[in-house]
C-alpha cells in the first residue's frame, strides 16, 4: 500500500487535487471531515471544546458554532494550540481506523488529505508527501471572491498556517495550484500514473497514527 499525505495552504487547490484523486480511484481520508465528526453534537470532543472555550462557541441547538470558534482562535496562537490539543489526537485516531478499513478492503493507494499536515508534525508519516502550492496573494483573492471572507480575515487564516516555503521544504512533490483546474488535474493524473504503475503486489500493514 502507498500512503500519501496531501496538504496545501488554504485555497491553494488541495481540495481540487483530492477530488481528482477520488475520481482516479484513490481512497481519500479527509481529515477535515473527521475533525467535524469528532466535534459533532454529543461527542467528547465537543464537550472538551466547550470546557476550553466556554458555551459561547455553541449555537442555539447546542452544536459547534464554527464561526464563533474561528473568531476566537485565528487571532490567538495560544487559543489555537488549545483547540489543536483537543482536535488533532482524536482526528488521528479516527484516521487510523479509517485507513485500517481501507486496507482490509484491498485499497493500494490511500491519500490522507490534511490541511495542517506540516503544522502538526506529520510530514514524516507518509511514503509520499504532496503539497499543492499557490501564491498567498492569489489565495487571498480566492477566499474573498469565492468564500466571502474579508481580506483581513483571509490573511489571518493564511497567517495561522505554515509558511509556504516550510510546506515546500517538507514536500516530496509540489503541485502548482495557481493555474486552471484542468492544469492541476493534469498534474494529479501524471502522479497517479506513476503510483499505479509501481503499485505493490499486495497490501501492507498500516502505519500507526502518531
Amino acid at each position: 500500500m502507498l500512503r500519501v499525505g496531501l496538504t496545501g495552504g488554504i485555497a491553494s487547490g488541495k481540495s481540487t487535487a483530492a477530488a481528482r484523486l477520488v475520481e482516479l480511484g484513490a481512497a481519500v481520508v479527509d481529515h477535515d471531515l473527521l475533525a467535524r465528526e469528532v466535534l459533532g453534537p454529543g461527542t467528547r470532543g465537543l464537550r472538551a471544546v466547550v470546557h476550553a472555550f466556554g458555551p459561547e462557541v455553541l449555537d442555539a441547538d447546542g452544536a459547534l458554532d464554527r464561526a464563533a470558534l474561528a473568531a476566537v482562535v485565528f487571532g490567538d496562537p495560544a487559543a489555537r494550540e488549545r483547540l489543536n490539543a483537543v482536535v488533532h489526537p482524536r482526528v488521528r485516531w479516527s484516521a487510523g481506523e479509517r485507513e485500517a478499513e481501507l486496507l482490509a478492503g484491498g485499497h493500494h493507494v490511500v491519500v490522507h488529505d490534511i490541511p495542517l499536515l506540516v503544522e502538526t508534525g506529520q510530514a514524516g508519516h507518509f511514503d509520499v508527501l504532496v503539497v499543492v502550492d499557490a501564491p498567498a496573494e492569489l489565495r487571498v483573492d480566492r477566499l474573498v471572491d469565492g468564500r466571502g471572507l474579508t481580506e483581513e480575515d483571509a490573511w489571518a487564516r493564511i497567517a495561522a498556517q505554515a509558511a509556504d516555503d516550510e510546506r515546500r521544504a517538507a514536500a516530496d512533490v509540489v503541485l502548482d495550484g495557481s493555474r486552471r483546474i484542468s492544469d492541476l488535474h493534469a498534474q494529479v493524473d501524471e502522479l497517479w500514473r506513476g503510483w499505479t504503475q509501481h503499485a505493490p503486489a499486495g497490501p501492507t500493514a498500516p502505519h500507526p497514527q502518531a
